[in-house]
């Protein structure tokens, strides 16, 4: 399937090499990997493939950038920030037909990505002015005592695929913002997106060597070296706990700080009381946004057996009337899911369900024809000993399992070494209260399928990582603090 004229314009408009102290430089050798349309697994474009020597140019140029950059006033900072959120937003179309592209998501999602992800950038242009210390006297009032805050230094990001400008965004915000330069891997499946927000932060004005891109095929090569270097002083990662597992043993020697948002295993609580109609609602946004490629997807509908038949029967006709096919395409809900491994991991852990006792209320396979297709799926009856009570699915696919009493209910959420977001639907104040508070999550969403927020926290407990990512927090895994005591 050939592209449109206006896709393909879309496609020549960004550019496909290293970005390393404000250069478009080849990578080493000259060698490039393709990015696929996961719609169609055609090839969409080329781009530089970094070897281990682009790494050590990118944190050149970071270290030799960072103190006239921490020195910058904080102002200019935000005001940079302030017009990078001004040029996403003017771009909302392109950006979204471009992440469509190679992501596979539909239009209307890549733009409340755009959206989403730009607002990363200006909440982050306000809070630079923001960064603020202490003064205090010391209790036996000889002394006193000055707190001060300082950028971390440079830093390395990697950024994932199913988020491709706002997992860069909420990133590289607090960066900007706190006067920190930066290293950025994005995944090699989705680069395109971060590119091409390295080309809008140029045009934005950021001084040469803030920013640095690099797009990779062998991120483990690239990306050790840059760990394990002295002077490399901060890691954050968004992805999956296995690799952030890896990325923290390699971060011990250099005693980095880190940020780490990894995997989830969200559950979606619905009790005895809920309104079914606004949990349906909620069990939609929080299952089929992004396809339900994303880490607070929920992953275990946990319904109280008294509504579960209804629940489910709701929820399947919903899914059911989603329209499947191209993400570029009208009336499109679902797009497709990002390669044929990821098609293929969805597949096992429904088959896995269903041999085991699981019955397929709408849905249950593979698109047919080309491209990366998994139909909407519900499951009832779906035992506790199915994998995917354990593993996160990634996709358009919802398991029921239920529960009788309160605490059980709580007790399956808590049963998995993740602790992201969960989701509870309840019309009792003190039961929403006291299960948000035992609920060992990061995040909870009472009454609602979505969290996300550019102006709240967000980040895990337990196995889906440490460190936050937006709000006043977000800013706060940037700076260090320095305490001077002085002499009267």
């Amino acid at each position: 399937m050939s592209l449109s004229d206006r896709e393909q314009s879309v496609i020549d408009g960004v550019p496909t090499r290293l970005f390393i102290q404000g250069e478009w430089l080849d990578g080493e050798g000259g060698g490039t990997f393709d990015v696929e349309d996961p719609s169609t697994g055609e090839v969409l474009t080329q781009v530089a493939d970094a070897g281990a020597s682009n790494g050590v140019a990118a944190l050149d140029a970071a270290v030799q950038t960072q103190a006239a950059w921490a020195a910058t006033p904080p102002r200019e900072r935000g005001e940079i920030l302030r017009r990078a959120f001004e040029l996403i937003t003017e771009r909302t179309d392109d950006l979204a037909l471009l992440m469509t592209l190679e992501m596979g998501k539909p239009l209307k999602e890549s733009k409340a990505e755009i959206a989403y992800g730009a607002e990363f950038f200006r909440w982050f242009s306000e809070e630079a002015v923001r960064i603020a210390g202490r003064w205090s006297v010391a209790p036996n009032g000889a002394t006193r005592l000055l707190t001060m805050k300082q950028p971390v230094g440079p830093c390395l990001m990697i950024t994932p695929w199913n988020f491709p400008l706002a997992m860069g965004t909420r990133k590289i915000g607090p960066a900007i913002a706190a006067g920190c330069t930066m290293v950025v891997k994005p995944a090699g499946l989705t680069p395109l997106t971060m590119l091409a927000l390295a080309q809008i932060l140029t045009e934005a004005g950021l001084p040469d060597g803030v920013l640095n891109v690099l797009t990779t095929s062998s991120t483990s090569a690239v990306m050790e070296p840059l760990i394990r270097d002295p002077r490399l002083r901060k890691l954050t990662f968004t992805g999956s706990t296995e690799v952030g597992r890896k990325l923290v043993e390699q971060s011990a020697e250099g005693l980095l700080r880190m940020s780490m948002e990894l995997g989830g295993n969200a559950p979606f609580l619905v009790f005895a009381d809920a309104d079914l109609d606004a949990a349906v609602d909620g069990a939609m946004l929080a299952k089929m946004r992004n396809v339900g490629e994303a880490c607070t997807a929920a992953n275990r509908f946990i319904v109280h057996e008294s509504v579960a038949d209804e629940f489910s029967r709701r929820l399947a006709e919903r899914m059911g009337a989603l329209v499947v096919g191209r993400g570029t395409e009208d009336g499109v809900d679902v797009g497709p899911l990002v390669e044929g491994k990821q098609r293929d991991k969805v597949a096992e852990l429904v088959d896995d369900a269903v041999s085991n006792g699981a019955e397929v209320a709408v849905g249950g396979g593979a698109g047919e024809g080309a491209g990366y297709f998994y139909t909407p799926t519900v499951l009832t009856d779906v035992p506790h000993d199915a994998r995917m009570f354990r593993e996160e699915i990634f996709g358009p696919v919802a398991p029921v399992f239920t529960f009788s009493e309160d605490e059980k209910g709580i007790a399956m959420a808590n049963d998995t070494e993740f602790g992201l977001v969960a989701y509870a639907f309840t019309q009792d104040l003190t039961r929403a209260i006291t299960v948000a508070e035992q609920l060992e999550t990061g995040m909870v969403g009472l009454n609602q399928g979505v969290v996300s927020n550019p102006s709240a926290p967000f980040g895990g407990v337990k196995a889906s990582g440490f460190g936050r990512e937006g709000g006043a927090e977000g800013i706060e895994e940037y700076l260090e603090t320095k305490y001077v005591g002085l002499a009267l």
